[in-house]
């Protein structure tokens, strides 16, 4: 099954595509959508759903899993990123592929061990755990994790589903 692993944000969404086949992980693919800070939000909006639209359209994945936020200080950034999380939730459920949400610390729990570990942890647990990887940026490291981490949970799902029948 391939699994997509979104990782919003406003100027930058992090994506990464992986295979799993079993307990076996294979990267397919990373990298960010980007929006110009230069251009009003609903511009900003549009380009990030076009981009998500093209990941989702060339991959094709299965599932798709975004990572939640929480309440910063700003509230209006708190609110913007909230829009960005929207599209990331939106473009593959509008194309009929189902999406879960985790939070950042049972993302990094899943993938590290630790749910408080940094962002350096989290990037070489991804390395690690999917060799030969060519990280396309912290946001891609991010989406990538969150892809490991729903295919744990899809997979955990998978084998007792399988037990039960």
């Amino acid at each position: 099954m391939r699994l997509l692993g979104l990782d919003p944000g406003l100027q930058k969404t992090g994506w990464g595509i992986v295979q799993a086949e079993g307990t076996r992980l294979t990267h397919i693919a990373n990298g960010t959508v980007t929006s110009n800070a230069k251009d009003t939000l609903a511009e900003r909006l549009v380009d990030l759903h076009a981009g998500l639209m093209e990941v989702v359209q060339t991959w094709q994945p299965d599932f798709a899993a975004v990572e939640e936020t929480f309440v910063n200080k700003n509230p209006t950034s708190t609110l913007k990123l909230g829009q960005a999380r929207g599209i990331a939730l939106f473009v593959p459920a509008s194309l009929g592929i189902a999406v879960a949400e985790y939070t950042p610390n049972h993302v990094k729990k899943s993938v590290v061990g630790a749910g408080h570990a940094g962002k350096e942890q989290v990037a070489a647990m991804v390395q690690i755990l999917l060799p030969g990887v060519k990280i396309n940026g912290s946001d891609a490291a991010d989406a990538l994790a969150v892809a490991i981490c729903h295919a744990h949970h899809v997979g955990y799902a998978q084998s007792l589903k399988g037990r039960s029948g």
